[in-house]
């Protein structure tokens, strides 16, 4: 059994793939190019927005979103403690601070209540992370970020294809990133990730800074990255994008199973005019370790995310004194099991039995 099954969806879209990988491989046109711009504005139509940037990694679109709104020094950026490193990261990298705020119990994600006790003159933007394929209400969080003259990026790595009353993750916001990473629900066979906006100016911006700031070949306008998305990878993952809304059916059902019949555990929640791509089926458990003994007893893959929140990792010791409850906790008792639109149904049994024998 695998964590994610790969190589069955690989099988599943075999021929496609291969084809498409051809036709680059024999124009050699490896960076950039039509493949690339189709990729994008097929990207651009799924999600409803003007524009859709293709890039390196879900990361490098963080970063780079922070860098095209002028996010430097003296500057503070609020995000949740309970995620991906990447979410923080980039904001030290621009040499800004995070401020750590605590989550929901109910979702996991960014607590509107606590945003609001930590918005200060300094703040710039509001990270929004859309944990494990749900979306908070960012609609709340936008009219926010209105209010108080500050911007709202989703962190929408882990929920391309979710939405909120029928609009989709990575539409509302003043501007959105998602990953590309291979294990997410639309991954790539490689990194790539991609940033989305309707503000033309912040748009072209980005794409400058993703080509190291350069307007016209050697003339570097910004101080920029390497940060593209190659044209292999936006080639594999315009194929999977044509499939994808059936991979998110099945997944929708296989949740729905894993909903109806785990025991000894709490389940995902989510919530009204909600739909979640469950990027990780993860469920809290009272005594994570003897668990996990008995998903190595079964030979049954897991995961943990994430097993430190951020407050308290080794790089942001200068957080350690903050007390976040919340994120402490689901830390201390999530369990991700293993899940994606190619789980076969005997696999699925086998985990739901051993939850109920717990």
């Amino acid at each position: 059994m695998d964590f994610i099954n790969l190589k069955a969806q690989y099988s599943a879209y075999k021929n496609e793939i291969d084809s498409e990988i051809s036709k680059i491989l024999n124009n050699s046109s490896f960076i950039g190019g039509d493949k690339l711009k189709e990729f994008e504005a097929n990207l651009a139509k799924y999600v409803g927005v003007k524009n859709a940037i293709g890039c390196s990694s879900g990361t490098s679109a963080l970063y780079l979103a922070l860098r095209a709104l002028g996010i430097s020094y003296d500057d503070e950026v609020i995000v949740p403690s309970f995620t991906f490193i990447a979410t923080a990261e980039v904001v030290a990298l621009v040499g800004a601070k995070p401020v750590f705020v605590d989550i929901d119990l109910d979702d996991f994600n960014l607590s509107i209540e606590e945003v609001k006790k930590a918005i200060s003159p300094k703040t710039k933007a509001i990270i929004a992370v859309s944990i494990f394929g749900q979306m908070p209400d960012l609609f709340a969080f936008k009219k926010l970020c209105d209010e108080k003259n500050i911007t709202l990026i989703e962190d929408g790595a882990q929920s391309f294809g979710a939405s909120y009353k029928d609009k989709k993750s990575c539409s509302i916001a003043h501007i959105s990133c998602t990953s590309f990473f291979p294990s997410k629900p639309l991954g790539a066979y490689g990194d790539g990730g991609a940033i989305f906006c309707d503000d033309d100016f912040l748009a072209q911006k980005i794409k400058i800074l993703l080509n190291h700031g350069q307007t016209q070949k050697y003339n570097h306008e910004f101080i920029g990255i390497n940060a593209r998305l190659d044209t292999l990878q936006a080639a594999i993952l315009d194929v999977k994008l044509k499939y994808f809304d059936d991979e998110l059916k099945t997944r929708a059902k296989l949740a729905a199973n894993y909903d109806k019949n785990l025991k000894n555990c709490q389940i995902p929640k989510i919530k009204k005019d909600f739909i979640s791509v469950y990027a990780q089926y993860s469920v809290l458990v009272e005594d994570r370790a003897r668990v996990i003994e008995k998903f190595k007893q079964a030979n049954i893959p897991y995961a943990i995310h994430y097993p430190i929140p951020l407050h308290k990792q080794p790089c942001f010791k200068e957080f350690s004194h903050l007390e976040l409850k919340n994120s402490e906790f689901i830390s201390e008792h999530i369990l991700s099991l293993p899940f994606s639109a190619f789980l076969k149904e005997e696999e699925q049994e086998k985990i739901i039995n051993l939850f109920a024998n717990l």
